[in-house]
């Protein structure tokens, strides 16, 4: 019998099975190499961020801070500069900068309720009216450490003139003291981890040693939010449609198959374009937040109500949205009809006015959007002829070209859909062929006897996806999401093309906010030529691999917990 089927025996067997051992122990020892080759590439990259992070730095002060500290009457030697009090601090910035600076710092485009005393009464007053919102200065007082960081970057000045990595620091960290401080006596030199609870706190900055993450980290989480909301639910859904209920013969289901497949290969960059081109610029009103936006939209109203009766002379009554009466004052130019101010109005809120649109024109008169604007003719240098508001109307030249820009203003606003929400969207494309294949292999791998023995029971089809097929999918379904928003945190390329900013110092509030992410600030900081953004680069991508761990080790928690019910 053995003769018939040729099964090798004696000494022949015991070659054939020392050869299958061999191989068996070749191919243990090439996965094995391949192993130890990942690890120590991980090992490597782990090394060369945590060197750049950490390590001496040199830093030089245009002012002492022990002068500034005996110039407030105390012993430097006994009370440093960050124990004095806010009103020392105040004393300092007014003894040390400029008044234009100054008045910059002092009003911060946010206006604290406390000054630093650089602008009079009046002109404070008159900043606070015309701040935005206009409610005036609204922000609370500054805190001691505030101001106290105001001092270190505008009169202490402190800047960073060399680094040194983490090894040459801890191996040759007094060699480098000795020889630096030779050349360099004004200089000190202080052990520095660039990852530092202010690191995480502070927005960003043109300065590296007062850059920060704070607004990419919120940037990330928005994003990567706004792309789960998107695409789990829809990939999820489109999985069970086409595992529950499309024919697989049919073929139109076949075609999407092969598209869905097809799609989770597409360069990122391909979705970046897709994403500018519909969620930028066909959905930029949606994008924007601007159909949402109905305060914004009262604003805009009240501030043309406030532009007519101050420029015009004519005050224009709305109720509901609507156009009531166009009231003249005493000192009114313009002859506005109720249907004129309507059609005025409806352009302004709906962002369409870029510019005062030439629809008529004499020699007295230019009918602009409704709006009559009286003209006369005036020749400059070179003998051309132009029309301008004449010079006794209320409507001066310069309100005339002050309103112009202000609406054309408004109006790239509504074109501008580079927000949080259109980067989720576009990054929720990106991932959603990779969730529906998971989704689809996970659904699959449920028994098909499982199915048929809730519907035995009398359970209709829907019934027996949701009560028996998902629960038991979930976990193959969570771990192939997981995968995916892996993919999303750590994607630069689609963001860029969307319009995510490389530089942006206030934090993302909602899904129409104006927004960065970890990977962009780390390409930013990484192509700068000074050397400390290199060390603050190295520092975020400690940040973004434990925000990334973090996310996976909430994802992977759901998953488990979904196993084991």
């Amino acid at each position: 019998m053995a003769d018939q089927l040729n099964y090798p025996e004696g000494e022949a067997l015991s070659d054939q099975i020392a050869r299958r051992h061999t191989r068996g122990k070749i191919w243990r020892s090439s996965f094995l190499v391949a192993l130890i080759i990942a690890i120590l590439v991980l090992v490597s990259l782990v090394y060369n961020v945590v060197n750049q992070a950490f390590g001496l730095v040199a830093v030089e002060n245009a002012i002492d801070p022990a002068v500034l500290v005996s110039q407030t009457g105390a012993d430097p030697a006994t009370v440093s500069l960050d124990e004095l009090t806010k009103d020392d601090y105040v004393e300092m910035l007014q003894a040390n900068i400029s008044t234009g600076l100054g008045r910059r710092l002092e009003r911060d485009q946010r206006f604290y309720e406390d000054r630093l005393v650089f602008d009079n009464q009046a002109a404070w007053d008159a900043a606070c009216a015309a701040a935005e919102p206009a409610a005036g200065c609204l922000l609370p007082a500054r805190d001691t450490d505030n101001v106290y960081q105001l001092v270190i970057e505008r009169v202490v000045e402190q800047r960073v003139i060399e680094t040194w990595f983490l090894r040459d620091s801890l191996l040759r960290g007094d060699e480098i003291r000795a020889e630096f401080l030779a050349e360099n006596p004004n200089a000190e030199i202080e052990f520095r981890s660039w990852l530092t609870a202010d690191f995480l706190t502070r927005p960003q900055s043109s300065r590296p040693e007062l850059a920060g993450v704070r607004t990419a980290i919120f940037g990330s989480l928005w994003v990567v939010l706004v792309t789960l909301l998107f695409s789990f639910p829809v990939g999820v859904g489109a999985a069970i449609y086409l595992e529950e209920y499309a024919s697989k013969q049919n073929i139109v289901n076949r075609i999407i198959q092969t598209n869905i497949n097809n799609l989770a290969g597409v360069p990122s960059i391909i979705y970046g374009m897709l994403g500018l081109a519909i969620f930028v610029r066909v959905l930029g009103a949606v994008s924007s937040g601007y159909l949402f936006d109905y305060a914004s939209i009262e604003n805009r109203q009240n501030s043309l109500i406030n532009s007519m009766e101050s420029n015009f002379g004519i005050t224009i009554i709305i109720e509901d949205g609507d156009v009531t009466s166009a009231i003249e004052g005493p000192n009114a130019a313009f002859d506005l009809s109720v249907t004129e101010a309507q059609l005025l109005v409806d352009e302004f809120t709906t962002l369409s006015w870029r510019n005062f649109d030439i629809d008529e024109v004499d020699a007295s008169v230019i009918v602009a959007r409704g709006l009559r604007i009286p003209v006369s003719v005036e020749t400059d240098d070179n003998g051309t002829e132009r029309l301008v508001p004449k010079d006794d109307s209320v409507m001066t030249a310069a309100n005339f070209s002050l309103l112009s820009r202000e609406m054309a203003n408004a109006a790239k606003a509504i074109d501008n859909g580079r927000t949080v929400i259109s980067a989720g969207l576009t990054l929720g494309l990106l991932i959603l062929p990779i969730i529906i294949i998971n989704a689809q292999e996970a659904v699959r791998a449920v028994p098909l006897s499982m199915r048929q023995a809730s519907m035995g029971l009398g359970a209709t089809q829907w019934q027996t996806i949701w009560n028996h097929v998902l629960p038991q999918a979930l976990p193959g379904i969570l771990t192939g999401t997981i995968l995916a928003m892996s993919r999303a945190i750590g994607e630069t390329a689609p963001l860029v093309v969307v319009g995510a900013s490389t530089f942006i110092a206030f934090d993302p509030n909602g899904p129409f906010s104006k927004f960065t992410v970890m990977p962009i600030q780390i390409y930013q900081w990484t192509s700068r030529p000074q050397a400390e953004f290199r060390n603050i680069a190295a520092a975020a991508i400690i940040v973004l691999l434990i925000l990334l761990l973090s996310l996976n080790a909430t994802a992977v928690l759901l998953r488990n917990r979904y196993a084991n019910k």
